[in-house]
């Protein structure tokens, strides 16, 4: 404790305060120890309790008043710009902390729940209110707040915690107590003034200024021809042609394309372009409506049913309108209430960058998502507007291409670099600075690019935007699985603890919302990526928001306590400045800190003795780049202590996790590339209860080599796992007794090795239809048989699969098949996609019966099957969407 905060005059009588308090308790112990054993009654004892609880509190006010000299208030200044995504994570944290097993909580336990409280109560005011009304109450419960956090955080890690326990924490909450009572006051007052109550809504957005007049329009040739088919055929319906893409894609250019095309003005008898962006006045937009239709520049009158006078004027006309930039589906059905069927083949043009809206609005034809520009697209964009008819010179020529080329394909971005370009001088050194400052330009013109994936950004829900900015935590073109983000979000906090689908729930929000790119072929994982300039965007929301940054090992380090959440450091072999793990680090760097990623090149030595972990107590994501460092037994004891850890990525050549991880009750996902032999996950697993994810490569559940059973207690199970991999399996009575244990589990990754049994003359495989939440499995197989006449013999035998019926995926490797075990895999009633690699099927054919019917499979690849004879019947597949066959040289 700094001596600052202790009257030294006095710290002899506290010390004998303590030291009477010590003897008291132990007095106290061995009066109760020797009444039990004499069964005696404890009536005195339990008196005696009362009176040294009664002492303790008495000393406890003491060291408040007494022995140590009250820190002067500091008022806390909430140091971001995003209060409600703040709040929303602060939320987060509390719950966390308060659902949490760790030693180091149970302290103040009860505070937590009581800060908890009041700010979901004041929390809950402001969702339902214009903030901007109640600006400076709103800051003091964002100042207070962050006061809360960062007084609980330090109490944690020990940084002044008693000081803080006895002072801090009980003015804050005090603080907190007061603001509430403020806003029931006003809440109740806005209840008996109802008319008073504004719900909040997004910010004002850019305004508009023409994106389309006089603009150079390339590309989109294929759709701007489907949409001028879908304008003028089709059915004598009113139908609708949406078009959705991400912030800059170019859906309003397009839209403005086709709406001025000869053959559409001469189409139709009436026309009229609305944009809607995210605040309006439907009066307002009808009016302009109206007024297009009429050829009139005036409002109407006020007072008049504008919605009607719309109506009646496009009744019996074919007419054409296209709403422009639509948000959200409310806004969408009460535009087009005025516009009547009339069978006279109207149409209606829909550009929005939500998904959900364009699917609502479908009548006839689906949505059109528009793509990227290819790079000749936006190359020929570039030249026009560089060169106008002329062609761009050949010294310029690979320059040229190459900038177009890194504007990956977003219409905006390429039309404002063409702006650039277009300014400057012809030459390669000009165009070559350009290209090698694209970055900046991008950045530099704010309004023009910035503000228009701000607008999306601010439309997303608050819940949302930390996992859509966390995105850009990753390099460029990363493409993310929702496997991986599911482990991630929620051990950074960003999430809810809830099930993964939820989470599904975010990832489909991000891509209707146009902000991530989404690839989604079937038989691939359902993976997202940003564009580079959304990615860009992302860096510098989170930077404002210190959610996360990326630094080197020899950036100083800093004394500030406004570190980020997640911070990843990329070890450049300066050790001397490697400060965060230093052992004289303040405490209060890491105070802050969640979540750390270390990258590098290999350590040759491992990191010296004097770098540490222990003192990041609240660090919740660990992971150490496996091709940086290998972690051995001293660093692995350290996190050990890291009892809030969620997330944990290592490498290591351990052959069995120490004794010490079942400190790790919180831990979530456990990643270790295992660099030595086989890596013993029993009994050490059982301890940490809350797994969802368990991928350990070269691992078993035992020592194979061990003739011994596994002993585990009856209860023993981890019910909230969900993902295990890379095991090694081979024949065990106890291995299907282990999967027991893991009811809930939905993906299982294994290696089958030495199942060949001679007793038998048969293969063994798990059972595995008691995981009914099982939907895919992934088997690799390892034969160590040396025996030819034992291989050939296996190669005709049939496996024993005993598989879930509501397996969805399989994908097997190296497996000796026969007819028999394909029939049995083709029984499975959800089996949507099947992989078979390196596959040996016996006789090299496969003939498919009547009975061998695959009723749900969309998917099939067989790569590298040794099959020479494929006879398949009509109903064989009747689901069957995609078939991909991969060096099968020998079928006919």
């Amino acid at each position: 404790m700094p001596k600052d905060f202790i009257h030294h005059d006095k710290l002899f009588d506290l010390l004998a305060f303590v030291g009477a308090l010590i003897k008291e308790v132990s007095t106290l112990v061995r009066d109760l120890e020797e009444k039990l054993r004499n069964k005696e009654s404890t009536d005195e004892t339990n008196h005696a309790t009362l009176d040294l609880l009664e002492n303790i509190e008495f000393l406890k006010e003491d060291l408040k008043h007494v022995y140590l000299k009250v820190p002067d208030s500091s008022q806390c200044c909430f140091p971001m710009s995003d209060g409600p995504l703040f709040m929303h994570l602060l939320h987060i944290h509390l719950n966390d902390l308060l659902d949490s097993n760790a030693y180091s909580i149970a302290l103040i336990k009860e505070e937590i729940e009581l800060v908890r409280q009041d700010l979901e109560f004041i929390r809950s005011f402001f969702v339902n209110v214009e903030q901007g009304l109640y600006k400076d109450l709103w800051e003091r419960v964002l100042d207070v707040a962050y006061e809360a956090k960062d007084v609980i955080d330090s109490i944690i890690v020990r940084d002044n915690g008693l000081l803080h326990l006895i002072f801090s924490l009980p003015i804050t909450i005090k603080k907190m107590k007061l603001i509430k009572e403020e806003v029931t006051d006003l809440h109740e007052n806005i209840s008996k003034n109802r008319g008073l109550i504004v719900v909040n809504s997004p910010k004002k957005p850019v305004e508009s200024k023409s994106l389309t007049t006089g603009k150079i329009i390339v590309g989109f040739e294929e759709e701007t021809n489907l949409i001028l088919r879908e304008l003028t055929r089709g059915p004598a319906e009113l139908a609708v042609i949406s078009i959705t893409g991400m912030p800059g894609s170019g859906k309003t250019t397009l839209a403005f394309k086709v709406y001025n095309d000869k053959s559409i003005s001469c189409h139709f008898d009436l026309r009229a372009w609305c944009t809607v962006d995210q605040e309006y006045d439907e009066n307002n937009l009808l009016n302009k409506i109206f007024n297009q239709v009429n050829g009139l520049d005036s409002n109407l009158i006020e007072n008049i049913d504008v919605a009607d006078k719309l109506r009646k004027q496009l009744l019996g006309k074919r007419y054409l309108i296209v709403l422009d930039d639509v948000w959200d589906t409310t806004t969408w059905d009460e535009l087009t209430r005025p516009f009547p069927n009339g069978m006279k083949g109207s149409r209606i043009i829909l550009t929005t960058r939500e998904k959900e809206v364009a699917l609502h609005g479908k009548r006839y034809t689906d949505p059109l998502e528009l793509r990227l520009l290819r790079s000749e697209e936006s190359w020929e964009l570039l030249e026009k507007r560089a060169f106008g008819n002329e062609s761009c010179p050949d010294e310029l020529l690979d320059v040229g291409k190459e900038i177009a080329k890194n504007c990956k394909g977003l219409p905006l971005v390429a039309d404002l670099i063409a702006g650039v370009i277009a300014g400057r001088e012809k030459k390669k050194t000009v165009w070559l600075e350009v290209q090698n400052n694209l970055s900046s330009f991008i950045l530099n013109s704010e309004v023009e690019v910035m503000k228009v994936i701000e607008l999306s950004y601010d439309h997303l829900p608050h819940h949302i935007k930390p996992c859509f900015l966390y995105l850009a935590s990753f390099p460029k073109d990363t493409a993310l699985t929702i496997y991986a983000m599911n482990g991630l979000w929620h051990a950074e906090g960003l999430v809810e603890q809830t099930e993964m689908n939820s989470v599904k729930e975010v990832m489909d929000n991000l891509i209707s919302s146009s902000l991530v790119i989404a690839f989604n072929e079937i038989g691939d994982y359902l993976t997202c990526q940003l564009h580079d300039l959304v990615h860009e965007f992302c860096l510098i929301k989170a930077r404002e928001e210190r959610l996360f940054d990326q630094i080197s090992s020899s950036t100083p380090s800093s004394s500030s306590d406004l570190m980020p959440r997640i911070l990843t450091i990329d070890y450049d072999d300066d050790e001397e400045h490697f400060g965060l793990f230093g052992s004289n680090k303040k405490r209060h760097s890491g105070k802050h800190l969640y979540s750390l990623r270390i990258n590098g090149d290999q350590l040759d030595d491992g990191l010296p003795d004097t770098y540490h972990l222990r003192h990041l107590r609240l660090l919740r994501g660990l992971y150490l780049d496996p091709s940086f460092i290998n972690v051995k037994d001293s660093l692995l004891n350290e996190i050990s202590m890291l009892s809030h850890l969620r997330f944990l990525r290592i490498g290591t050549e351990v052959e069995f996790l120490p004794l010490s991880f079942s400190n790790l009750w919180n831990l979530e996902t456990l990643m270790v590339e295992n660099n030595g032999t086989i890596l013993i996950l029993l009994p050490r697993i059982w301890d940490i209860v809350k797994l969802r994810i368990l991928y350990v490569s070269n691992c078993s559940f035992f020592d194979m080599d061990a003739d011994e059973s596994i002993l585990i207690a009856e209860d023993t199970k981890l019910e909230k796992l969900k993902i295990l991999g890379e095991l090694i399996l081979s024949y065990s009575k106890d291995t299907e007794d282990i999967f027991k244990r893991f009811p809930n589990l939905q993906l299982l990754r294994f290696d089958l090795k030495e199942s060949w049994d001679y007793s038998t003359e048969q293969y063994w495989f798990p059972k595995l239809d008691f995981l009914t939440e099982l939907e895919e499995v992934i088997v690799g197989f390892k034969s160590s048989n040396t025996n030819d006449s034992g291989s050939s013999a296996a190669i005709n035998r049939p496996w024993d699969f005993h598989f879930p019926l509501n397996l969805k995926k399989l994908r097997l490797v190296d497996f000796p098949l026969t007819s028999n075990s394909l029939s049995t895999i083709a029984r499975l009633p959800n089996l949507e996609e099947l992989c078979l690699g390196r596959t040996i099927i016996h006789g090299e054919e496969w003939n498919m019966g009547e009975e061998d019917t695959f009723e749900n499979l969309k998917y099939l690849k067989l790569q590298r099957v040794t099959l020479s004879k494929w006879e398949v019947g009509e109903e064989s597949f009747p689901s069957l969407e995609k078939l991909k066959l991969e060096g099968c040289h020998e079928l006919e």
